[in-house]
């Protein structure tokens, strides 16, 4: 028997594909769109769910017994307010200018659609070891899509990734720019993200006709 029985291995790869937060389920787009224009704050954003939604599940989880149902969405924005504070603090220590970009962004994980829904969903009435699996899940799912998301939007926005030009000097005409191609300015809008995302979707839904008919 392999580490992850059938089921357990389901929910860390539905999410990934069949199930994902943001094309499937629409959850979470609002990140998606602010903060995809560089693909270092999309990879510290995806790794800051993965930490709040990984650790808030098993937390939940571990309570879900004693939590009163009267005030249990309090105890879970108390949860994932303490493990927002947590990635915010480490941010600030060491990553201090990246933490400048996301502070709004990075506070705003506390309302994040995909992390109360699963606390809500599915941490109350599982265990442990299922409600991390059910998070780490849902976390990569997110936290793929907004990866795709920045890599084209600074890739084809910028002409970097990471920060680091991979099609030329524009100012030198070096690359692909000594040809007269010319960076796409509109990649870096909101509204781009949002296009960008629905190709995703369209492309997933062409490749898996069952999604179409639902």
């Amino acid at each position: 028997m392999g580490l992850l029985s059938k089921k357990d291995a389901a929910l860390i790869k539905d999410p990934l594909a069949d199930n994902n937060p943001i094309t499937i389920q629409v959850l979470g787009i609002c990140s998606a769109l602010a903060i995809t224009a560089e693909l270092e704050a999309s990879i510290v954003m995806a790794i800051s769910v993965l930490f709040v939604l990984g650790v808030g599940n098993v937390v939940i989880s571990l309570m879900r017994n004693i939590i009163p149902s009267k005030i249990r969405i309090i105890v879970q924005l108390i949860v994932v307010a303490t493990l927002v504070i947590i990635v915010d603090l480490v941010l600030k220590a060491f990553a201090y200018e990246l933490s400048k970009t996301l502070s709004v962004f990075v506070g705003l994980i506390i309302t994040n659609c995909i992390i109360m829904g699963r606390f809500e969903a599915f941490a109350l009435g599982n265990g442990p070891w299922r409600s991390f699996l059910d998070g780490i899940g849902n976390a990569f799912g997110y936290g793929v899509i907004l990866i795709i998301v920045g890599f084209f939007r600074e890739l084809l926005g910028s002409g970097t990734l990471l920060g680091i030009p991979v099609l030329g000097d524009p100012i030198e005409k070096t690359g692909l720019y000594s040809i007269g191609y010319e960076n796409n300015g509109f990649m870096l809008l909101s509204p781009m993200a949002l296009i960008v995302v629905g190709i995703i979707i369209w492309v997933q839904r062409s490749r898996n006709k069952a999604l179409i008919e639902d």
